[in-house]
């Protein structure tokens, strides 16, 4: 082991929608600016602070067209990722950094009861089971049974 670690886990509010970027190859690249709050009492005051943190995220791939297709300004996720600064050039030549969250794993956490999502889920739930390939008898630890067979066939999910 090196020793070392980058890893970022961030809960927060999407500050606009998805902006995608497609490439020749079939990749792509999704953005989105992330705010996190802090929020405090001031003990001088006694008045209540709130100071919001601006995160630059960026999604790849599939999960970057699962963003777009699903996320709105506004809507709440977890996101786990590395932080990473890229250095660039402006159109007059001087050197810039931008220091962006690049996304590893997300969740949803804005229920979607609307749209077929489940609440706090980051998979759209494909078609309900009107019942399941294993009956089970109705006894009282029945309802433990049947929980974790409905689990089972959500775990199922192609992606």
């Amino acid at each position: 082991m090196s020793g070392t670690l980058n890893k970022v886990m961030l809960i927060g509010h999407l500050g606009d929608e998805v902006k995608m970027n497609y490439f020749e190859g079939g990749g792509c690249i999704g953005r989105f600016p992330l705010a996190t709050n802090e929020t405090y009492t001031n003990r001088q005051t006694g008045e209540k602070v709130t100071n919001t943190e601006w995160h630059n995220i960026v999604v790849r791939n599939k999960a970057a067209e699962v963003c777009e297709k699903y996320l709105k300004k506004g809507d709440k996720i977890y996101i786990e990722g590395r932080i990473k600064t890229r250095k660039w050039q402006d159109d007059k030549g001087m050197d810039r950094y931008s220091t962006e969250i690049q996304v590893q794993d997300f969740t949803f956490l804005t229920p979607k009861n609307e749209t077929g999502m489940q609440s706090g889920g980051a998979i759209p739930q494909q078609v309900q089971p009107t019942q399941t390939q294993n009956p089970v008898v109705q006894t009282p630890t029945s309802t433990t049974a049947q929980s974790v067979t409905q689990q089972e066939e959500e775990d199922d999910l192609p992606f």
